[in-house]
């Protein structure tokens, strides 16, 4: 592992160096790629000729040590993100740490929808979605009330922010949330995957504003 996680100090002091070990991991990793990419090498282009010699039209050491690099920065960078998640739950919802639900566990609580969702409250409304966005792709509509983001419900904000929203968003790029939304009186649950290039502003394609019950 080439990066230490910083130890727990304050919530909000970890969540700040946590993000802050992130944008390092990621500035290393554009730096190795970069390696890759002046010799015209990608992760898996292979290294020796048709004859089985090495290749001696790039840099075979730079490569391998980038490559090495690049692998062991990505298991940083998955954990660094599991450790992110954890430590905006201490600051947005401390009740919560020490009780994220198992893939199991949520498939258990997805049957149960409807019970649990009596309890939630709307916190955000969704006042726009662009076209083909992964809002779209989700299923989301304008007017839609948020019950749940993730590990996010009413409890975790304050004052009229949905910043806990956004730190969320911004740490789970490509990877599935679970959205529990109000829609005409219907609960019902969505997956939406942040990401980046879908062809619009933003990790999500939406407007989202915050909502009082």
């Amino acid at each position: 592992m080439g990066f230490m996680l910083p130890s727990p100090t304050n919530p909000r002091e970890h969540a700040r160096a946590l993000m802050s070990q992130k944008e390092n991991i990621e500035a290393e990793l554009d730096s190795q790629f970069s390696i890759l990419k002046a010799n015209n090498i990608d992760m898996t282009t292979p290294l020796v000729d048709r004859e089985g010699f090495p290749r001696a039209d790039v840099d075979l050491y730079a490569i391998r040590h980038a490559r090495r690099r690049i692998n062991e920065l990505r298991n940083d960078y998955k954990a660094v993100l599991n450790e992110i998640e954890t430590a905006l739950q201490a600051v947005y919802d401390p009740s919560t740490v020490g009780s994220l639900p198992t893939a199991s566990e949520e498939v258990a609580q997805h049957t149960s929808l409807t019970d649990s969702a009596d309890s939630l409250l709307a916190f955000a409304r969704v006042d726009g979605v662009a076209p083909s966005s992964p809002a779209a792709e989700a299923g989301l509509r304008r007017e839609d009330l948020i019950l749940k983001f993730g590990s996010l419900a009413r409890s975790s904000f304050t004052a009229n922010s949905l910043q806990p929203l956004a730190d969320l968003v911004s740490v789970n790029e490509n990877r599935e949330l679970q959205v529990i939304i109000s829609r005409s009186g219907e609960t019902m649950a969505l997956k939406l995957i942040p990401r980046k290039g879908w062809g619009g502003r933003g990790m999500l394609g939406c407007h989202i504003v915050p909502h009082e019950s």
